[in-house]
């Protein structure tokens, strides 16, 4: 008899002890409805909480359940890469386990595995419980991205979506530590295809994703696909250079001509200060490169696994 594929399903957590048990119950359920054998590999990804706990309690009662435990909170675009690394299956399909992407789904997604794509993206058509100006600088942010990037990185399409292995083959070559992986699931490039679905509120807990990390995800997204930053800091320069030659050069027709004297303190502090600006923020984006140099070239380990439970075997690291 052919054996039945297998469908791996990556799911990190880092303090989501009140959604593990209903994440894994639904996704249970709409799994076991498929024809597809099935795994789920939950990444902890050093949880101060009860869910490592909770998350051994499914492992006890269910040999599908794999648990990855991280060493430290590494965030979680290095626990999602973690749990891509240690999936072995025809397709993987990455999950939050808040539950805004709802399980029902991943049917439409096999169905489009089926038809032969090799990534199917989840893209969002409505997003309840998010607040206007979250929507607004999401929606703002994607359209900057594919302006800057040569990537058409897919708008409203989180990490929820289905990769082959050919395509997950792929993505784990990727092993740059400032991790974008909505922008490296997209450079991999293959066959895509989307489905679409309302996003749901989250089931509990408060969301991990302040503003100030939402800031550093975009500067990472931008910065890892695109160098437009830095020739725009260039043109800016020579544009402000530009500038100021033609205004020195008509205060000196105006000094020889008219006799006219110098402009007095405000001019001067004016350009002083302008000058200035424009140079700290080019240094400022100059540095943002060089910061993701600087990582690189320490050549560090993107994760360090603590533990792994996989069935029978217990591996300690």
């Amino acid at each position: 008899m052919e054996s039945r594929k297998k469908i791996a399903i990556v799911i990190p957590a880092y303090n989501e002890e009140d959604n593990v048990e209903i994440a894994y119950k639904r996704l249970k359920e709409v799994l076991d409805s498929t024809n597809y054998d099935y795994e789920l590999i939950f990444v902890d990804d050093g949880s101060k909480d009860n869910t490592l706990s909770k998350l051994l309690e499914l492992y006890e009662k269910d040999k599908k359940v794999k648990v990855i435990s991280l060493s430290r909170n590494f965030g979680k675009e290095i626990a999602l890469s973690a749990g891509l690394d240690y999936a072995d299956a025809d397709a993987v399909i990455p999950f939050d386990v808040d539950l805004q992407d709802p399980p029902e789904v991943i049917p439409k997604l096999i169905a489009k595995f089926e038809e032969g794509y090799d990534v199917v993206n989840a893209v969002r058509i409505k997003r309840e419980g998010e607040t206007f100006f979250k929507r607004f600088t999401s929606k703002a942010f994607y359209k900057i991205i594919n302006i800057l990037s040569d990537i058409e990185i897919p708008q409203d399409a989180g990490d929820f979506r289905l990769i082959s292995k050919a395509a997950l083959n792929a993505v784990k070559q990727i092993r740059e530590r400032k991790r974008f992986m909505k922008g490296i699931f997209a450079w991999v490039g293959f066959k895509t295809t989307s489905v679409y679905y309302e996003r749901a509120p989250r089931h509990a807990g408060k969301t991990k994703w302040n503003y100030l990390k939402l800031i550093d995800l975009a500067i990472e997204g931008i910065t890892s696909f695109s160098i437009a930053p830095l020739r725009l800091a260039s043109l800016l320069g020579l544009f402000v250079s530009f500038v100021a030659f033609l205004y020195a050069m008509w205060i000196i027709i105006q000094k020889l001509v008219y006799g006219n004297p110098v402009k007095g303190y405000p001019s001067i502090m004016v350009a002083i200060l302008f000058l200035g600006g424009v140079q700290l923020i080019t240094i400022g984006i100059i540095g943002e490169y060089v910061g993701r140099i600087y990582e690189e070239v320490k050549q560090r380990p993107l994760y360090i696994v603590k533990t792994i439970w996989d069935k029978d075997d217990k591996e300690e690291i």
